[in-house]
């Protein structure tokens, strides 16, 4: 039989990596808590985690079973597929067939284009920018907001009234959502007008895995 990974999970409070956090909350697995802060010029990078990531980004996850090396999984779809894999049957990537597509086409475009492409921007503006005066930079930060604002109009319009994101049940792409709610409600993006948004918000925090990471983290859903 073969025994469970040794898991060890590095995160940043607040992070895209509260999904994958959620998760292997959700499939109860056992692991090893790796937090620490990313600072915007990332001096409390500790060199054990760029050993571990190059990229120096989180989520990152290490499994490894006795004598392996460890495998390091990096970006949050990877990620959370990963940790759902460790329980199939509870079909945290969906179940088979079109639903666990609509979970990759979810997780892509959460990834993709409202963080990568539109937070990103907003977070960090001197990294899309050759030039470094502060008009150029506001710029890019003007234009962030109006793209995210876009991606959250996007994201009501997709969600179905008393319904999880998608299929009948709970997915990592519900617990993906809450990383991009804690942030608008923290940037000032009026989420109180994207009622489908928020009453599923509302849904996800009764979660005891949400409850759990949560209070883990220090943070509050800020519903």
């Amino acid at each position: 039989m073969t025994s469970a990974p040794e898991i060890k999970f590095y995160y940043a409070p607040g992070a895209c990596s509260l999904a994958p956090h959620i998760l292997l909350h959700e499939v109860g697995a056992e692991y090893r808590p790796m937090p620490f802060e990313i600072g915007a010029q990332g001096t409390n990078i500790t060199e054990e985690f760029a050993a571990v990531n190059p990229k120096l980004k989180v989520p990152t996850l290490s499994l490894s079973s006795l004598g392996s090396v460890a495998e390091i999984i990096t970006e949050s779809p990877a990620v959370c597929t990963v940790i759902a894999g460790l329980a199939p049957e509870k079909n945290f990537m969906g179940e088979e067939g079109i639903e666990r597509v609509r979970v990759l086409e979810w997780f892509n475009y959460l990834s993709g284009t409202l963080h990568g492409g539109a937070f990103g921007h907003l977070f960090r503006p001197e990294r899309f920018t050759i030039d470094s005066s502060e008009e150029a930079l506001e710029a890019v930060r003007t234009k962030a907001k109006e793209n995210i604002t876009t991606c959250f109009k996007y994201v009501e319009g997709r969600l179905r009234e008393g319904k999880w994101a998608v299929g009948e049940g709970f997915t990592g792409v519900d617990a993906f959502l809450l990383v991009f709610w804690r942030w608008g409600s923290a940037y000032g993006f009026g989420m109180e007008r994207y009622g489908k948004y928020q009453k599923l918000m509302g849904r996800l925090v009764e979660r005891k895995s949400v409850k759990e990471v949560l209070k883990l983290e220090g943070i509050k859903a800020m519903l």
